[in-house]
């Protein structure tokens, strides 16, 4: 594998890294999920301590000029929830905006070891009344469990708000080869409020290939009429891929436009996954995860479009 990169995204390096002398962050900075607050950008992860259970915290950052973190949480805003709830061995985010009501919602994903496969994976809900700085669970329960259509893991949920509707796209099981092999595709589902969904297991963006078994993390914008999503697909190996939409619905992958493999090198030999992108001073800027899930921390990429 070389150096290079689909389109031209340019790799920056490690923008993030876990502190390990803090106790609920001993490793890893996983699944980078930004919101503006204020005119700058607040960037959510989840660190896990040393039993491997997942919190979630925050840094900021100046893309002005040269990217830079200008503070970080001490300690986490979400920790993992109570014994016997869906969450109770870790939480990760996965998406934040600001409701109708100026709230700030996180959607998160929550993890719950499996008996006969590794993991259950469903998706959750906080609110945050302070502009970010805290977050109080919506419910204990997950907004994203199994139903008749939806009968695997149900996660990752990525809102989009519109004028009309709250639009969630969301990570589905499509089944499990064996007891650590799911395979998972990106549905919709859709709310007035962002509290409640309504979903019929409607697919947005099925395997590409008989070969790519899954697909992650979906991350969606919408720019001047057009839908945008970044996603992590899997043919054996991570890679972040990318797709378009007129309506949302119906998507065409183009992942040579704005995707990225893994080059080989440092810390992204063989993964890259997990990434969101947002747009600041003339640029794009890609941050994203590598090997082992983001062990490292958060990377970067940018690109001027």
């Amino acid at each position: 594998m070389d150096d290079s990169t689909i389109g031209s995204w340019e790799r920056k390096g490690i923008l993030f890294a876990p502190d390990k002398s803090l106790s609920w962050s001993r490793s890893h900075a996983m699944i980078p999920t930004p919101i503006r607050i204020n005119d700058q950008w607040r960037v959510y992860f989840s660190a896990r301590n040393k039993l491997n259970q997942s919190s979630i915290g925050w840094f900021d950052v100046d893309f002005s000029n040269s990217p830079r973190v200008l503070g970080v949480s001490k300690e986490p805003i979400l920790i993992p929830g109570e014994l016997g709830c869906f969450d109770d061995n870790g939480v990760s985010p996965s998406c934040v905006i600001e409701l109708n009501d100026g709230d700030l919602a996180m959607y998160y994903i929550g993890w719950n070891p499996g008996s006969t496969t590794r993991v259950n994976l469903f998706g959750g809900l906080a609110l945050s009344h302070d502009g970010g700085e805290t977050f109080t669970r919506w419910s204990k329960a997950p907004i994203l469990e199994r139903i008749k259509t939806d009968p695997y893991m149900n996660t990752a949920p990525w809102v989009v708000k519109t004028q009309t509707e709250y639009r969630m796209y969301y990570v589905s099981g499509t089944g499990w080869v064996d007891k650590d092999s799911p395979r998972y595709n990106i549905k919709v589902a859709y709310s007035s409020d962002g509290l409640v969904w309504e979903r019929s297991g409607e697919v947005v963006l099925d395997f590409k290939s008989p070969n790519e078994t899954a697909l992650a993390r979906p991350y969606v914008i919408l720019e001047n009429g057009l839908w945008r999503m970044w996603v992590t697909r899997r043919v054996g190996e991570y890679a972040i891929a990318y797709a378009e939409s007129d309506d949302g619905i119906i998507w065409t992958r183009k992942d040579e436009l704005y995707g990225l493999v893994p080059n080989g090198l440092g810390v992204e030999k063989t993964m890259t996954e997990y990434s969101a992108v947002i747009r600041d001073s003339g640029n794009l800027w890609m941050l994203y995860n590598g090997d082992e899930y983001g062990k490292a921390g958060i990377l970067l990429a940018g690109m001027k479009n």
